[in-house]
């Protein structure tokens, strides 16, 4: 993937300029980023916010907020914590009506306090306003100390982001350079930075980095105060000619003082990007979905491929063969997406047995289903085996556990992975009920969407959670995460019964009928997809059909408004960006289905 360097500066319009003059000098200037620092406070209003923003898209020019250096994460005293919380809440919203991507917080001081008291006051303080704030689609970034007594280290960044789906690093580079006393001084420093969050952080959140960048004064204890750029050590080339060698792409704000720095900064970048030549082993895996993150380079060795970069042992065949021929997708194209869905699939899938939905020869060829591992995997496959009443005995099922093992199951032409919906060692207790709305002959998505949308007041008037989900192909799907101790009979009656008041509800567009002939225009609740030994194409699992849809998760809010096909293998990860992994609540939850069944009436 080439680096692509969107630069803005830090700064607020002129007094007296409008807003649209100011951003068509941005625009005249280059800039395609720009960041408002509401440092002191809050100058402006969600209304003129969006007008903003709107201005600021139709020139193609991405924003990002710098909320108030008073709203930390740190502070000792509850009450003024609970006030900073709500400043960066504010702040998210802000930045949420200009359609902005990211605001930027500072950690706060440590207090001499130890690492694990500020990490519980970190999280208190983020737990109090994730549910009004994880699914705006505001990046809520955290960045990188500039002097000692400051939490902010890379580690402590890397450990927040991988808790929290909407949290995200900001590198100061400027601040990196001071912690660690004008370190940074060639294109190797800074390379060891980007092997450390590429190794800590998720690659879809690594493109693009938000980052910030200014000449500065280095002291005993880190920053003294920004410099004119070229007054101090720290130079703009080295950074661009790292993440241009490792494919990363950067969100670069300068927060110099003076214009004249601006454009040096700006200058420069510029011209590193452009003589820095990349040299790499072999070919792309993926040929058309070039875009898609942490793009994999092959080596061809006689008619196999030996990807590079990876951690385990594994071929390739064929991998230009065309999958999708409508779109020109080939199966490297899909290997690609798998490899970079990974960080966000995996855990969805540990300790699963899956069935792999194989198509040799892509979507128009022939497909069969296959459950029982095929015996040439790799070595390094790990298996279980499940029991199995059909064929007596048991079967041996594969298990998905890195990122190589889903490179290896698109090779086998797996284009959608279909998981279990309990773990090994508790096969008889799922994690989840499913809700599956399947659209029969004749009916429309209105009825999809009319049926979950009840199902969602449904489960909030029986006090439960779930995530819907689109399947990808015609229905959708709602999972309702659950505690430990509800095995499969339990958890398919519960969906039968609530089904079967949807339908009572609604009976114009919902069925439970087993008769085929009599769904006819309806969507059908099929609560057997919740008995043992069932499954249903994983979330991110892409489905067979033109587009390469993704079985994606949805906010409760766009039920209605996104609709299968909308989000496929190359669009989903600006949505990624955004919003995380908004299926993560179903990996772990308390919830019991005990006052739900008595509210239903049902019989244990």
């Amino acid at each position: 993937m080439a680096t692509v360097v969107d630069f803005g500066i830090s700064a607020m319009p002129p007094e007296g300029m409008a807003d649209e003059e100011y951003l068509d000098q941005l625009a005249d200037w280059g800039h395609t980023a720009h960041e408002l620092p509401f440092v002191k406070g809050f100058p402006w209003k969600e209304r003129r916010c969006a007008s903003f923003g709107k201005l600021a898209a139709e020139r193609g020019i991405r924003l990002s907020i710098h909320a108030p250096y008073f709203a930390t994460l740190t502070h000792e005293d509850p009450e003024r914590g609970a006030q900073c919380a709500s400043a960066i809440e504010h702040t998210m919203k802000l930045a949420a009506a200009m359609d902005g991507h990211t605001i930027v917080v500072h950690g706060g001081a440590t207090h001499e306090e130890p690492a694990d008291v500020l990490m519980d006051r970190i999280r208190e303080r983020i737990d109090r306003i994730a549910p009004k704030v994880s699914d705006l689609g505001v990046r809520l970034g955290l960045e990188t100390a500039g002097r000692d007594g400051a939490w902010g280290t890379l580690g402590d960044l890397a450990l927040v982001t991988s808790e929290y789906r909407f949290v995200s690093p900001v590198v100061d580079w400027a601040h990196l350079h001071a912690i660690t006393r004008g370190a940074l001084a060639d294109p190797a420093a800074f390379d060891q930075i980007f092997e450390f969050l590429e190794t800590a952080v998720p690659a879809w959140m690594l493109n693009p980095l938000h980052c910030h960048f200014t000449d500065n004064l280095v002291g005993e204890r880190g920053e003294i105060r920004h410099l004119p750029y070229g007054e101090g050590t720290l130079r703009v080339g080295p950074v661009v000619e790292a993440a241009a060698r490792r494919g990363v792409s950067l969100v670069l704000i300068s927060e110099a003082r003076e214009q004249s720095s601006h454009d040096a900064i700006r200058a420069e970048a510029t011209e590193r990007l452009a003589q820095t030549e990349v040299v790499e082993e072999g070919r792309l895996l993926a040929t058309r979905a070039t875009e898609l993150p942490a793009q994999v380079r092959v080596v061809e060795e006689g008619d196999r491929f030996r990807p590079l970069g990876i951690s385990k042992p594994l071929t390739l065949s064929n991998i230009d063969k065309v999958f999708f021929p409508d779109d020109g997708y080939n199966k490297g194209d899909l290997i690609q997406y798998y490899s970079s869905i990974s960080d966000l699939l995996l855990p969805h899938l540990v300790g699963r047995p899956l069935s792999m939905s194989r198509y040799p020869d892509g979507i128009e060829g022939s497909t069969f289903y296959e459950k029982r591992a095929p015996g040439h995997q790799p070595d390094w496959m790990e298996t279980t085996p499940v029991p199995s009443d059909s064929q007596g005995g048991e079967i041996e099922f594969v298990l998905a556990h890195s990122r190589e093992a889903l490179m290896w199951f698109a090779g086998m032409g797996c284009i959608e992975i279909h998981p279990f919906h309990s773990q090994m060692g508790s096969l008889e207790y799922p994690t989840h009920a499913v809700f599956d709305f399947d659209p029969a002959e004749g009916s429309t998505w209105e009825q999809v969407v009319s049926g979950v949308r009840l199902l969602g007041e449904a489960l909030k008037r029986l006090g439960l959670s779930g995530v819907p989900k689109l399947s990808g192909s015609r229905g959708m799907h709602v999972y309702v995460p659950l505690g430990p101790g509800h095995d499969h009979a339990r958890v398919r009656h519960f969906v039968d019964a609530l089904g079967r008041v949807m339908v009572g509800a609604n009976p114009d567009d919902l069925t439970m009928a087993w008769d085929k002939k009599k769904r006819t225009g309806k969507v059908f609740i099929d609560a057997n997809r919740n008995a043992s030994g069932q499954t249903i194409a994983s979330v991110y699992s892409v489905r067979p059909r033109p587009g390469a849809p993704v079985s994606a998760p949805l906010r409760w809010d766009e039920v209605g408004s996104v609709a299968n096909g909308d989000i496929t293998m190359l669009n989903i990860w600006d949505r990624i960006r955004r919003h995380g992994d908004l299926f993560a609540p179903v990996l772990s939850s308390d919830q019991t289905l005990d006052a739900a069944e008595e509210a239903l009436s049902i019989t244990r």
